[in-house]
């Protein structure tokens, strides 16, 4: 009899704990968060640049429904996205320390006010606070034939560095980063 109720204390035990420790999850992040780094290795030794952003998606919208011409924009979604610069790098003809920053963009229809700002963990755009910036650069908006229904940023190596290239839709903005 004592060794039935020390089994079914047990059970009721181990059935209690494996609900309480249930855990419901939210859906998937409608738009999710990735990285890019340069150059691509796994050797985290090697890396001179990361960014962590997330994508939003067109869905049938326009690019500029999102990313407001004339306006600072948190250039992705969700958190604005961090960049970390493993060495001191010139970014877009400005020289940067190495360290992390939080990134912003201004989209135009000839070019693109590009942003480095020293408050990280930021919410979107809204608490974005002008005299925190470290450096703005403009670089010209390209386009591509190709339409990408999810912002996407990569690296591109090209001599002495690489361009940071933002994509959207048809537009394409690059940033050289020189080391």
């Amino acid at each position: 009899m004592k060794k039935l109720l020390t089994i079914t204390i047990l059970v009721l035990a181990l059935v209690f704990t494996t609900q309480s420790m249930a855990q419901e999850f939210s859906g998937l992040d409608k738009s999710p968060m990735d990285a890019a780094a340069f150059p691509s290795t796994y050797k985290v030794s090697d890396k001179a640049v990361r960014i962590i952003y997330s994508r939003p998606q067109l869905k049938g919208r326009s690019m500029a429904e999102l990313a407001k011409p004339g306006e600072v924009w948190r250039t992705g979604a969700n958190e604005a996205p961090e960049i970390t610069f493993y060495k001191d790098v010139n970014f877009g003809g400005k020289d940067i320390k190495a360290g992390t920053y939080s990134l912003f963009t201004i989209p135009g229809e000839k070019e693109w006010t590009v942003i480095l700002n020293k408050n990280l963990n930021q919410w979107g755009s809204y608490t974005y606070d002008e005299s925190a910036d470290v450096a703005r650069v403009s670089v010209p908006n390209g386009s591509d034939a190709t339409s990408l229904e999810e912002f996407s940023i990569a690296f591109k190596e090209v001599d002495n560095g690489a361009h940071m290239v933002m994509g959207w839709d048809k537009t394409r903005v690059a940033v050289p980063i020189t080391m």
